[in-house]
């Protein structure tokens, strides 16, 4: 079990990023979080196996249909364990 930490930049807020990620995650079997974050990015920290992390990645790259996603910051590490479901934060 692994850990992803990731900024989305670009226009990646008001276009239903962290919905679409949510089901996304939910979908692969990941848990964490999504949130906005002030400076207009989208993060997230998603955990679970390899494969699934490496799909949501990919799905981060390219986001919803209304989002234009410019970059992506990654981090990788071990999973703590300590989330149960995958949520948005506020």
């Amino acid at each position: 079990m692994n850990r992803l930490d990731a900024i989305v930049h670009g226009h990646v807020q008001g276009v239903f990023f962290r919905q679409t990620a949510i089901r996304e995650a939910k979908a692969l079997g990941l848990t964490g979080w999504v949130r906005n974050e002030p400076d207009g990015t989208v993060r997230t920290v998603a955990e679970g196996n390899d494969p699934a992390l490496e799909q949501y990645l990919a799905f981060l790259h390219d986001g919803p249909p209304e989002a234009r996603v410019t970059n992506v910051d990654e981090r990788w590490s071990e999973a703590s364990g300590k989330y149960a479901d995958f949520t948005a934060r506020f």
